[in-house]
């Protein structure tokens, strides 16, 4: 147990107690291992740490309510995980409309707990009240136990099922929860933690909750990490740690908050001289990757300050403003709200729809914004220095987008030259493939399946658009004629209605000049067209490494271990036979039947997947390895190198 390494809880005042009267019943807990997708997203590796999350959070949650100030989160052999806190305790008297234990009812019925009634928490992420339970009934055990009124309580579960009744256990002079549990294999894929995964949403949630302390360690065999993370800045932090490879474009963090009845909200904001721009922003500590409610008011006032200053200052014209696209251009803002009746959007709380936080965010930007401006003549002038070139380059990549369009009959449906399309015009069943080299597109073109894959030929070295504004990528003779021929856009005019293929497959040689295209061509989509990462269209062929041939026999190996694997297996039954194994230098060196049958075929290619599971951790590895910096880019290199393909060239 942690418990000697957590300090004594904070004592509970009286018209405080939290007790058996905040926990209230709803449903039962028939469904869970039946569809346990709906209650965690998936059976994967996301529904595996979204286990810990569930956990966590209702640890965050006597956070927010101001009785908890540690958590710790331990990884051991056998993917068991430990979360405990020095909160109040979860309940365990009887809870009165089920005549069971308070923490009996937490863990073995859906939406039971403390969020419901308004008396046990303000504020919080859990609203489902499905956390504990959900967590209960896909475990192949569950332990918890409760350090509440000096007393130890514990009870023990096996698949949702009490194996041990509530019991007194030990003393204690402490508060808390400790929570031990077993992910069942039964209903997972795989059983692995990740431990990266986890200490990147534990160090967001200290980011989010300045001055909490979370411990995160791993103590599996030959794994050892062990991570202490408290920010006091909270999300002034948070924005300094997502800019700490961009140059600001002034020192100091812009931080802004208030609150109105049970609402609060706070933001912090900087611009960097990068052209794009992050905002992330959260509600009751939950992330929501879709905006809301509470980004529009934070948009509309931004706009609204930056224009009325520029006015003010005579530094706009009468018929001169900025759009919005222009005063977010570089800028890097964290938004954190909170408050009593979170309404999100769907199960997975991806986007905020309360009506009165965008209110309450707008009043502060508006209130707060201006009076730092005024405060800070250099600061606004810079900022809208920053505006007023972003609205030049946007007119200039309008008129750049019109010139092209001339050039090119975009309007009219004109293909690029480059492009082999397909026979097949339903999006959904096409599919492109992006090749380095004419060499190799042309083993594309007579290889491929003409009825539904096209064959985009790419030559050159390409455009770096984490350095290039919009402008530039319209007129570039490399990377147009792939926004020519997807159909859908790029940037603020993206529209991926209109794109004309499901599967945008980037296919390079598997050496390094393979690996950079790829990177500038990810670094192109997630930058100017997010929406095909975001909706799973981008894929990255795999292609072979190796052809072993014994007398008429071929076959392909993708690894080493598979190339070791396959030449034992045709040995099998003759050790003397002579195995022929050649590597094959690049695509543009296969046969169009070779490059057919090893990538390009449905029924036997390997494709990869390229997801967006981080918006902060992607924004942050494309800055590093794309960006102007070599310091970060180079200690990035060293400390992934273990993670590299060992390839001979």
């Amino acid at each position: 147990m942690a418990e000697d390494l957590l300090e004594k809880g904070t004592a509970v005042a009286a018209d405080n107690d939290y007790n058996a009267s905040e926990i209230q019943v709803l449903e039962g807990l028939e469904a869970v291992r039946k569809r346990p997708g709906m209650y965690i997203g998936s059976t994967s590796s996301s529904g595996l740490h979204h286990l810990v999350y569930e956990i966590v959070d209702n640890s965050i949650d006597e956070a927010l309510a101001g009785y908890c100030s540690e958590i710790q989160v331990f990884i051991d052999d056998g993917d068991i995980i430990t979360v405990t806190d020095n909160g109040r305790g979860i309940p365990v008297d009887v809870q009165a409309q089920t005549g069971k234990p308070a923490l009996e009812v937490v863990f073995t019925i859906l939406h039971a707990g403390g969020k419901f009634g308004g008396g046990g928490y303000k504020v919080s992420g859990g609203l489902h009240g499905v956390g504990a339970s959900v967590v209960n009934a896909l475990s192949e055990w569950l332990t918890v136990q409760v350090h509440k009124g000096g007393s130890i309580y514990e009870m023990k579960f096996s698949r949702g099922k009490v194996t041990q009744p509530m019991t007194v256990v030990g003393e204690t002079d402490r508060t808390g929860t400790t929570v031990s549990f077993k992910p069942d294999p039964e209903m997972f894929e795989d059983t692995v933690y990740d431990y990266e995964i986890l200490h990147k949403r534990l160090q967001e949630q200290a980011f989010l909750n300045g001055g909490l302390r979370i411990v995160v360690e791993d103590r599996r065999a030959e794994k050892e990490q062990r991570d202490e993370l408290c920010y006091e800045g909270g999300i002034r932090s948070f924005v300094e740690y997502i800019n700490e490879n961009k140059a600001p474009i002034h020192p100091e963090v812009i931080y802004m908050a208030g609150e109105q009845d049970d609402a609060m909200a706070e933001i912090a904001m900087q611009y960097t001289d990068s052209y794009n721009e992050v905002i992330v922003s959260f509600a009751n500590n939950i992330h929501t990757p879709e905006g809301g409610m509470h980004e529009t008011g934070f948009k509309t006032a931004l706009t609204t300050v930056l224009n009325n200053y520029g006015k003010q200052k005579k530094l706009l014209k009468d018929d001169e403003k900025v759009s919005g696209d222009d005063c977010r251009e570089g800028l890097t803002c964290v938004i954190s709200v909170k408050l009593t009746e979170a309404q999100f959007e769907g199960q997975t709380k991806a986007k905020l729809g309360n009506s009165e936080i965008r209110t309450l965010v707008n009043n502060i930007v508006s209130d707060k914004l201006e009076v730092f401006l005024e405060e800070n003549p250099a600061v606004g002038k810079a900022i809208l220095d920053k505006a007023m070139t972003a609205a030049r380059a946007r007119e200039a990549a309008r008129k750049a987008r019109e010139s092209v369009r001339r050039k090119t009959g975009l309007d009219s449906g004109q293909m690029p030259d480059k492009l082999q399309d397909c026979n097949e015009r339903d999006p959904a069943l096409c599919e492109i493939y992006i090749v380095e080299g004419d060499s190799a597109a042309g083993s594309a073109i007579q290889g491929r399946d003409s009825r539904f894959q096209a064959i985009l030929s790419m030559w050159g070295k390409m455009l770096n658009v984490e350095k290039a504004r919009a402008d530039k990528i319209y007129g570039n003779d490399k990377l147009y004629p792939l926004v020519l021929g997807l159909g859908a856009g790029i940037g603020d005019e993206f529209n991926i209605d209109r794109l004309r293929y499901h599967k945008i497959i980037i296919m390079a040689d598997a050496d390094v000049d393979g690996s950079h295209i790829r990177t500038l061509l990810l670094t192109f989509f997630f930058r100017y067209m997010r929406p095909l990462i975001e909706k799973g269209y981008v894929y990255s062929a795999v292609p072979p490494l190796y052809k072993l041939t014994r007398g008429k026999t071929t076959r392909v190996a993708y690894s080493d271990e598979e190339r070791d694997r396959i030449s034992a297996e045709m040995r099998s039954g003759n050790p003397n036979a002579k195995i022929d194994i050649s590597r094959f230098k690049g695509l543009g060196e296969m046969d169009p039947h070779e490059l057919w049958e090893t990538t390009m075929d449905p029924e036997r290619r390997s494709l990869r997947r390229i997801t967006l599971d981080d918006a902060v951790a992607a924004d942050h590895v494309f800055t590093v390895l794309m960006g102007e910096e070599v310091e970060p880019r180079k200690a990035w290199i060293e400390k992934n190198a273990q993670y590299a393909v060992n390839l001979d060239f």
